[in-house]
């Protein structure tokens, strides 16, 4: 997830006075080294080990255990899939295996980066010439029993040559069926394979020295934790990007794993979630541009598939991708999208008042969306620049103003953001109090307190998380579920991003300790700091858990920070001083009762429980069938099970429901706006994509007005309001903009 906006500055660490005086040489390999590059790259990691070594939080010195991780982290990056280093090339590079952290921070040797690199360029080539070999013979058989291991980075490494030729011919044979499945002829497959392994080739021979340390020093950077990253320029430019969200793009961000282009989240308000068909999980397999015949970027490096997609505001690109969800790799979807640019505005806070149908009567909520914890760049709230916190206080003000009697607030896409502002947004629902407790790498406790006495909302309140949501979500979900104060709805966790990073530029630490460096070194980012709840438990690795869990299509495996490398473990501290409000537990048990009834009766819910057991198994057990007709078989059952979907979704009753957009502009004016037109209105309506062409029907929530998980969010609502409307008195709150009129009392 994208949550480094949470940064610290580098006078916190202490580093300032750093010194880069080598660590005493101890017995380690000896290696060549030459001046010019050499002696550059040796300045740089010699300086990150240390500030690894000495000022990380998790207070791990770089010892033999380290750089074991290292030195396996390094052939993960080169070689993930174990399909090209034989054991004898492992055999013959172990001696690096507990040296890697003398070599490094005793003389910066950066030397085994690029022997091992070497080494796999050439087993990479010979892949390269066994498979053009293979598919200029063409002879494919696929009426056997036999079948293929799609994920191997925990199967041993091929014992000799005879074994790496099985696996790549079982690679092949694989890649090949996918292609065959999706409709290509012969021919057009053996073309496709053909440029997707000379592209390999051109990839291998065009890595700089430069690209391959920035691997190695990465795969350093990740032994101690996966959110610590070495950043060369290159990659500065992009987190720079990322930080200013003015980048002309689809809006998404994206993963290498296993050679395919893995959506990692989507931009709220980009024109891949406005086109509600591409997905957290979803692979990007092909790229085209305008009429140009697609690019296969299966395999290709992820900047240069970054740089295929990203391009001039307006322009049009077409992605081909595997969806997440897919029985089959070889099911391949189309999405048209026309590039935009990616602003903070398209980020901001916004909101629904939705009146509907309820025990007889009928009852008003309103539905806040925070996509992201955002913030001015000096990071003060109250300046004329943006704040998350006072456009959500703006949208509060609108929604009691207009009778609201529950509010539920959105943060199922929210990967994070600015911690003052997670504090001072928690700080709208409750009097002041503990938010947060930080902890850093000494150990030393500080505890984030709103100090804020107004409450703009104290009436019924749900928090809708799922594992998208992440770092500043988390602290916002957790506190207000610690306190009492909401009842958490979602996937069965958030993401367990619980860390906090600083970002070191390396040419400071240089400079100060009298060294120019002839050019940018790069920076660091390092985790410096763990959050905890109030109540002291971590958010790390185990997120946040709700109080009522609903299946819902961003439960996916993969998506989560216990699955990632190297994570932190979960720990707690003592717990903060408050007074607990227990505005939920009171109800949860007989809100829960309730939600499960409506949500076994529900053939959406239904449908996504069979979706989550799919997945799952797929995950569990990567293995495909090389039989095209089994394959064939499970294909058409999928389309089958899809075209079932959409004639589910079909007899569907719109729901009855009258919805008004409340945005920040329109929260300044009396009055509502026009209701948004009705889901059977919106039925008559042409059905184009948010890319400006028109696309396929897309079962997505945005595209065909159903999105359950919300929907049952809002019933659970209404029935807490009900639950709440008559035991608890009505409280009034005074303001600067003047008396409200808030509570359970309605």
């Amino acid at each position: 997830m994208n949550t480094t906006r949470i940064l610290r500055p580098i006078t916190a660490l202490g580093l300032l006075a750093l010194s880069l005086a080598p660590r005493a040489e101890s017995a380690a390999p000896q290696a060549n080294t030459t001046p010019g590059e050499d002696q550059s790259e040796a300045r740089i990691s010699a300086l990150t080990a240390r500030l690894l070594d000495r000022s990380h939080f998790l207070g791990q010195r770089f010892d033999d255990a380290v750089s074991e991780k290292f030195f396996d982290n390094y052939l993960k990056a080169l070689d993930r899939g174990r399909l090209h280093l034989l054991q004898s090339d492992i055999d013959e590079f172990a001696v690096y295996r507990d040296a890697l952290d003398d070599l490094t921070l005793a003389r910066g040797d950066t030397s085994p980066a690029h022997k091992i690199y070497a080494r796999f360029a050439e087993r990479l080539a010979q892949r390269i010439a066994f498979a053009k070999e293979a598919l200029a013979k063409n002879h494919f058989d696929f009426s056997g029993d036999d079948s293929w291991l799609a994920q191997r980075d925990k199967e041993p490494w091929p014992k000799d040559m005879a074994v790496a030729k099985e696996l790549w011919f079982g690679e092949l044979r694989n890649e090949y069926l996918q292609e065959k499945l999706a409709g290509k002829k012969p021919g057009e497959i053996t073309r496709t394979l053909q440029r997707r392994y000379d592209r390999m080739a051109r990839t291998a021979e065009e890595m700089s020295r430069k690209e391959v340390f920035d691997v190695y020093m990465n795969a350093l950077a990740h032994a101690y934790d996966p959110h610590s990253d070495y950043m060369g320029p290159s990659q500065m430019e992009d987190f720079a990007i990322q930080m200013n969200l003015k980048l002309c793009g689809v809006g998404a961000t994206l993963q290498s794993d296993d050679g395919y282009c893995r959506v990692k989240e989507l931009v709220a308000g980009g024109p891949a979630a406005r086109s509600g068909q591409i997905h957290p999980g979803d692979r990007i397999v092909a790229v085209r541009q305008n009429q140009d015949e697609p690019t296969d970027i299966v395999d290709m490096p992820l900047h240069k598939a970054v740089e295929l997609i990203r391009g001039p505001k307006g322009t049009r690109v077409e992605l081909t991708l595997i969806p997440a969800n897919a029985a089959d790799d070889s099911v391949r979807k189309i999405v048209p999208i026309v590039r935009d640019e990616i602003k903070l505005e398209e980020q901001e806070a916004k909101a629904r008042i939705v009146d509907m149908p309820w025990d007889g009567g009928r009852v008003r909520l309103g539905v806040i969306d925070l996509p992201a914890f955002y913030a001015d760049m000096d990071g003060q709230r109250g300046t004329s620049g943006k704040s998350a916190t006072e456009d959500v206080a703006r949208l509060l003000l609108k929604l009691n103003a207009e009778g609201t009697e529950g509010v539920v607030l959105d943060l199922r896409r929210n990967g994070g953001g600015s911690l003052d502002e997670a504090i001072g947004l928690a700080g709208l629902f409750i009097p002041t109090g503990p938010v947060v407790q930080t902890k850093d790498a000494a150990g030393r406790l500080q505890v984030g307190v709103d100090n804020d006495p107004r409450v703009l909302y104290t009436g019924p309140l749900v928090v809708l998380t799922s594992r998208l949501s992440a770092s500043a979500s988390e602290i916002v979900a957790g506190a207000l579920q610690d306190l009492g104060r909401a009842l958490i709805v979602g996937d069965p966790s958030t993401f367990g991003k619980g860390t906090v990073q600083s970002l070191i530029p390396l040419a400071d630490l240089m400079k100060r300790n009298g060294v120019t460096p002839v050019a940018d070194p790069g920076s660091l980012k390092m985790t410096i700091a763990k959050f905890y709840r109030p109540g002291g438990a971590s958010t790390q690795l185990r997120g946040v858990v709700p109080d009522i869990v609903l299946s819902s299509p961003t439960d996916v495996p993969k998506i989560a920070e216990q699955e990632m490398d190297n994570a932190m473990a979960w720990d707690a501290v003592a717990p903060s001083r408050y007074e607990p409000l227990n505005l939920v537990g009171p109800y949860l048990p007989a809100l829960r009762s309730r939600s499960a009834v409506r949500v076994e009766a529900d053939p959406q819910f239904a449908w996504l429980r069979e979706d989550a057991v799919a997945l799952q198994k797929k995950m569990t057990d990567p293995t495909v069938s090389l039989n095209e007709a089994n394959r064939a078989k499970e294909k058409k059952a999928a389309e089958e099970r899809i075209e079932e979907h959409k004639r589910l979704l079909a007899k569907q009753p719109p729901p009855d429901e009258t919805v008004y957009a409340i945005n920040l502009a329109s929260a300044g004016k009396r009055g509502l706006p026009a209701p948004e037109p009705r889901a059977s209105e919106k039925k008559d309506q042409p059905k184009v994509n948010a890319g400006g062409a028109d696309g396929e029907d897309s079962l997505d929530a945005e595209a065909t007005g159903t999105d359950p998980v919300l929907t049952e969010t809002k019933h659970i609502l209404a029935d807490y309001i009900g639950m709440a409307r008559h035991p608890l008195p009505k409280d009034v709150v005074r303001h600067e903009h003047g008396e409200i009129r808030t509570g359970f009392g309605g």
